[in-house]
C-alpha cells in the first residue's frame, strides 16, 4: 500500500539505473508498495536486450505489474527532459553511476564526467519540472578509511581513498548546497549503503556483471559453478581478523526495502531538507569468511589465490544502522546464509545471467546481446552504485 500523507498521494517514482542490479530489485519493492515506476538505463552496468532491459522484463513477471522503460543516458539532457515532459513524476531514485572502485582509479575523468555531470543534468531537469524529491544512492566509500567502527552518519567524510567514492562525496556536497539555497523546495535523502549481495528469492533477477571489474559474490559463484578457475583475493595483509578486507554485507532485497522506506519518509515529511542514512546490517565479514560461508551453503569449493592490494581499498567498513532503524523504520531481516542461498539460486537457474539464447524461454522478452563477461578478478569490495 502507498504511504499516506497529509498532501496528495505520490504515484510515480522515476528510477535512474533501473535495469541494474540494485535498481531492478528496488523496482520490485516499489511496485509491490503500489507505486508506478518509470526507469531509465544506458546499459553501462547491465545487459542490453536490443534496447530493452531483460532484468525489468523479469521484474514484471515477478510483480505482475508494468515498468515503463527508456534507454537513456543522463549525459543526454534533451532526452532526459523529454521523458520528464511526458510523465508526471513525484520522486526520483538516483542509482545511475559508473560504480567500480578499481576502474575509477584507472579512468578518473570518465567517472567524474559520467557521475557528476549526469547528476547535475538530472537535478536541473527535476527542478525545471517541479520535481524536487530525491533519494540518492550514495556509498560507504564517502567515509574513507574510518578511524573507528562501527561507522555512524556523523563520521567524517571527504578523506576518500578512490575516485568512485569521491564522485559520491562531491554529489553529497552538491546536495548540501542545494538545500542551503533552496531548502524550502527540495527534499532529499542520501542512502550510504555498504556492500549489497544476494538476489531476489525467485531466482529470476540477480547480479550479472558486464565488466571486468566485478564484485565478490558473482565471482565466487562463477568459480563454484565451474566457469572460472579461481577467485583472486587482493591483499591478505590488512589489519583484520585474517588479513583480508572486512565489509558489511547487506541483502539486496533489504537494501531495496530501505529505498522504499526513504521514498515514504520524503512523502510524509515536508521539511526534511537533506537527511543521510547508513544501510547495512552492522556486522563485518572478511573476504575469506564470506568465501567459506558461500562454499558451505553451496556445497561447492571456491579456489582462491592471493595477489597484492589494489589502490583505493581500505581495511574495514562496518556501519551503525541505528538511525535508519529509528527514523526509516527499516530493519534488515536476511542474514549472510540467506544472501548466499539466494545468490546461488540465481546463479544456478541462470548460469549465464541474462545472457541466454532467448529471454522468451523465461519471460517472453527479447534476446539479450550476448556480451561475454571477461572478468578476471575480484576482491569483493567494489561498491554497487548503479
Amino acid at each position: 500500500m502507498i504511504f499516506q500523507t497529509n498532501q496528495i498521494e505520490w504515484e510515480t517514482v522515476f528510477v535512474t539505473g533501473g535495469a541494474g542490479y540494485i535498481g531492478s530489485h528496488c523496482i520490485v519493492e516499489l511496485l509491490n508498495a503500489g507505486y508506478k515506476v518509470i526507469a531509465i538505463d544506458n546499459f553501462t552496468n547491465c545487459v542490453n536486450g536490443n534496447g530493452e532491459a531483460p532484468s525489468l522484463k523479469r521484474v514484471e513477471k515477478i510483480t505482475g505489474k508494468k515498468v515503463t522503460f527508456y534507454q537513456c543516458d543522463l549525459l543526454d539532457r534533451p532526452k532526459l527532459a523529454e521523458i520528464f515532459d511526458n510523465h508526471k513524476i513525484d520522486c526520483v531514485i538516483h542509482f545511475a553511476a559508473m560504480k567500480a572502485v578499481g576502474e575509477s582509479m584507472q579512468l578518473p575523468l570518465l567517472y567524474y564526467k559520467n557521475n557528476l555531470v549526469g547528476t547535475i543534468n538530472l537535478l536541473e531537469v527535476m527542478e525545471e519540472h517541479n520535481c524536487c524529491n530525491l533519494v540518492f544512492s550514495s556509498s560507504c566509500t564517502v567515509y574513507g578509511n574510518p578511524e573507528s567502527l562501527p561507522i555512524t552518519e556523523t563520521h567524517p567524510t571527504g578523506n576518500v581513498t578512490n575516485v568512485y567514492g569521491r564522485t559520491k562525496y562531491f554529489i553529497e556536497e552538491m546536495l548540501k548546497d542545494i538545500i542551503k539555497a533552496d531548502g524550502h523546495k527540495w527534499r532529499i535523502i542520501s542512502l550510504r549503503y555498504f556492500n549489497p549481495v544476494g538476489a531476489h528469492q525467485s531466482g529470476l533477477i540477480g547480479e550479472d556483471p558486464t565488466k571486468a571489474f566485478t564484485n565478490l559474490m558473482p565471482y565466487m559463484a562463477q568459480v563454484a559453478i565451474g566457469k572460472k578457475p579461481y577467485l583472486t583475493i587482493f591483499g591478505d595483509d590488512y589489519d583484520t581478523i585474517d588479513g583480508t578486507g572486512v565489509r558489511d554485507y547487506v541483502h539486496v532485497m533489504d537494501l531495496a526495502s530501505g529505498h522504499v522506506a526513504a521514498v515514504q519518509k520524503l512523502e510524509a515529511d515536508n521539511h526534511i531538507g537533506l537527511q543521510v542514512f547508513n544501510l547495512g546490517i552492522g556486522e563485518g565479514l572478511s573476504v575469506r569468511q564470506l568465501v567459506r560461508e558461500f562454499s558451505r551453503v553451496t556445497g561447492q569449493p571456491v579456489a582462491s589465490v592471493v595477489q597484492g592490494r589494489r589502490v583505493g581499498d581500505v581495511d574495514s567498513l562496518v556501519c551503525d544502522g541505528t538511525r535508519a532503524r529509528a527514523e526509516l523504520s527499516w530493519t534488515p531481516t536476511r542474514d549472510v546464509t540467506t544472501m548466499c542461498e539466494d545468490f546461488w539460486r540465481w546463479q544456478t537457474m541462470n548460469p549465464n545471467g541474462y545472457r541466454i539464447e532467448s529471454e522468451s524461454k523465461c519471460n517472453g522478452s527479447t534476446s539479450s546481446n550476448g556480451i561475454e563477461n571477461k572478468a578476471s578478478m575480484s576482491n569483493g569490495i567494489e561498491t554497487n552504485g548503479h
